[in-house]
Order: structure tokens, then C-alpha cells, then sequence
């Protein structure tokens, strides 16, 4: 009878291992993609958003803050994982010399004890672009 009763324990142990190992794998992966989600769709709309005319005309590099943030939330809409909501939030923008703060964060949720706990996972990135210099 002993016997048994270790085996029982050791299977529901194993089974709230399994649960914990899937929610913060699930966690993790979340974290991850979100970061370079936003790292990779920063830089892109940064180039995106380069005021060539201005580089022509003066040589000075700038962006364009409207186009920066509408590229940037049309390639984050784009890639981003459809189950899941998002909070974007643009805090600084400057046009020249180009730099951007942003944070994305999401909510990871489960309800193991009957409960809904829920983690907020967020991500903040502050770019500078960066161009070789030519001369």
C-alpha cells in the first residue's frame, strides 16, 4: 500500500512539473519573439522612414516621424502572433539625429489553482540608426 501511494505522488508531481515546464517555455517564448520581433521591425521602419530629399539636398540624415510610426505598426501588425494582444506604446521620436523609444508588452495568462493569474511580458527598445560614414 505504501508502494502505491509514492507511485500516485511521483505521477502528479510529474504532471505539475509538465505544466510548469509548458507555461514558462510558453513564457519564454513569448518574451523572446516579442524582442526581436520589435528589434527587427524597429530597424526596418527607420529605414523606411529616412527623408531621402533632406540627405539629397543637405546631406543630413533624418527621419519622418509619422512614417516611422506608420511603418512600424503596419510591420508589427504583420508579424505579430494573432492570438495574442498588444500594447504599443511610441515614447520619443526624434527626426534628427534619428532615434526612437518604444515598448510592447503583452499578457501571458493561465488558471492553474482555479484562478486566472496573469503575467505582463514587456519589451523595450531604444534605437539610434546608424550610417556609415562616406566620405
Amino acid at each position: 500500500m505504501k508502494e502505491s501511494f509514492w507511485g500516485a505522488a511521483i505521477a502528479s508531481a510529474g504532471i505539475v512539473a509538465i505544466f510548469f515546464i509548458f507555461f514558462f517555455q510558453s513564457a519564454t517564448n513569448t518574451d523572446e519573439h516579442n524582442y526581436h520581433l520589435l528589434k527587427e521591425v524597429t530597424e526596418a521602419a527607420m529605414y523606411d522612414a529616412l527623408d531621402l530629399a533632406s540627405y539629397r539636398d543637405e546631406g543630413i540624415i533624418r527621419i519622418d516621424r509619422e512614417k516611422f510610426a506608420e511603418n512600424f505598426l503596419r510591420r508589427f501588425a504583420e508579424s505579430a502572433t494573432l492570438a495574442k494582444t498588444y500594447k504599443v506604446e511610441i515614447f520619443d521620436i526624434n527626426e534628427m539625429p534619428p532615434k526612437v523609444s518604444i515598448r510592447v508588452s503583452s499578457t501571458e495568462s493561465t488558471n492553474l489553482t482555479g484562478e486566472v493569474l496573469e503575467f505582463e511580458i514587456s519589451n523595450e527598445l531604444d534605437a539610434i540608426l546608424e550610417t556609415p560614414d562616406v566620405e
